[in-house]
Formats: C-alpha cells, structure tokens, sequence
C-alpha cells in the first residue's frame, strides 16, 4: 500500500512539474508576442490595418534560422483571434539550395477570413516555396494584400543569410 501511494505521488508531482514547465514557456512567448507586435507596430505604421481587420493572426516572436546548402528554422508563436490570444503554434521550415549564414527574426501571419484562420488551427497549413514575406520597413504594409487569404510580415533581429532555396514552413497548433 505505501509503494501505491509513493508511485502515485511521484506520479502526480511529475506531471504538476512539467504542467508549470510548459506554462512558464507559454508565458515567456507570450510575453515575448507582445513586445514584437509593438515592435511591428512601430516599424511600420500600416501594420495597425491588418491587426485591426484580419480575422486572426499568429506571431513567432523569436524564430532562429541557419544555413549551409540545407537550411532549418524554428520557432514558437501565440495564435491571436479578435486580439486576444487563443493557443500557441509551432514553425518549422526545412529548405535546401544555395544559401549560407544565419538570422533571428519575428515573423506575423494575417488571416484574412475565418476559414483561412481554421485551416492554419486544424493542422492543414504549410507554406511552400511560392509563398513570399514582405520585408517589414516603414511603409512597406501600404502596397501588401493578402494572397488566398493569408500574408505574411518578417522583421529581421540579427544576422545574416544569403539564401536562394527552395522549401517550406510546416506549422502545429495547440489550443489553450
């Protein structure tokens, strides 16, 4: 009997640490989200229309990338609807060609509907080697649309990366 309640309490007390563990993540993204979205913000002003409008939109504060021939990137993000946060995402992106160096940077996808932003949360999302970023700079929001309902904004942190590659980003939701 006392081996029971030693295994269950053992049990219990690993389960609760890991619970805070993710939550502690969860909270440092999302703490995170928000400077970018200021970040963004002031950036470029016309970025306000999109995070205004869209039906939702996810933003992956801190993705990291490196290079050499075969690329890779990561990056964990916040998926907002109606401006308040809704779940959490994950991006990985796996490219190959000519491409050296590596990067940081914040990346926000709009969805422009509802059924766009549906798809990315049922798991149905990627992007592949068509889909282009606009560059985040003063003004550049002006001439941006959406393309099949979604857009996608990337400012760059640090580093640097010479890259002509073919790939795509593949994306994993999880909701609160």
């Amino acid at each position: 009997m006392k081996i029971r309640n030693f295994i269950v309490t053992m049990a219990l007390m690993f389960v609760t640490v890991f619970a805070f563990a993710q939550n502690n993540d969860d909270r440092r993204v999302m703490k995170d989200a928000e400077k970018a979205i200021s970040t963004l913000k002031k950036s470029d002003i016309g970025l306000e229309k999109f995070f205004n409008n869209s039906s939702g939109y996810v933003v992956f504060p801190n993705v990291g990338e490196g290079a050499l021939v075969v690329g890779a990137a990561s990056g964990n993000g916040v998926v907002y609807e109606n401006g308040m946060p809704k779940g959490m995402a994950d991006m990985k992106k796996l490219d190959i060609g000519l491409q050296a160096g590596g990067e940081a940077y914040m990346q926000v996808i709009f969805f422009e509907t509802e059924d766009a932003l549906n798809e990315f949360k049922q798991g149905n999302f990627e992007f592949s080697a068509e889909a282009k970023a606009v560059i985040v700079d003063k003004g550049a929001s002006k001439k941006a649309n959406y393309n099949d309902g979604v857009i996608t904004f990337v400012k760059s942190k640090a580093g640097a990366m010479a890259d002509i590659s073919v790939g795509g980003q593949k994306f994993k939701y999880s909701e609160f």
